[in-house]
């Protein structure tokens, strides 16, 4: 079993200030459509093929791989991402909250499985370790951060 977590400031000192319906408009942007926010050529499909009342279920392809998830939005607060296909299964969250000094604060957490690997073996330690590395999920969430802040700056947000 794979847990990672990682928690990023949303409004470091420097950086123009999001509030929490901006941040939040920008998780659900990516929620809906991931080539937005990864590197060029990362994802190169992402398409929301449905949607209820309580969730949407997205088809993409991200480095290569093909995948289906179901994505549960509870709004201004969490998105979701439940891997039904691909070479994950488990759960990617992503959440909005203020820390005690009254910060607003990104966090991501997952916990998941490789799908047909020995559970814990090396295929397994070796997406942990890269999970938890300095190119991993905190570097996404600042990547995401500043993705956000572009898409203001140039009104797509």
């Amino acid at each position: 079993m794979i847990y990672s977590t990682a928690t990023v400031p949303v409004n470091p000192p420097g950086e123009i200030r999001l509030t929490r319906a901006q941040a939040w408009a920008g998780l659900e942007r990516k929620a809906r459509d991931a080539r937005l926010f990864l590197p060029p050529g990362l994802c190169t499909r992402c398409d929301v093929v449905e949607e209820s009342d309580t969730h949407f279920v997205r088809e993409a392809t991200i480095a290569g791989a093909d995948l289906r998830e179901i994505i549960t939005l509870e709004p201004q607060h969490k998105v979701t991402f439940f891997q039904a296909t691909g070479p994950r299964e488990g759960a990617i969250v992503n959440t909005l909250f203020e820390d005690e000094a009254g910060a607003l604060q990104l966090r991501f957490y997952c916990y998941l499985g490789l799908r047909g690997k020995t559970p814990g073996g090396a295929e397994e330690q070796a997406e942990q370790a890269q999970f938890d590395s300095g190119s991993g999920y905190k570097a996404a969430l600042l990547s995401t951060l500043k993705r956000i802040r572009e898409l203001l700056a140039d009104g797509q947000l």
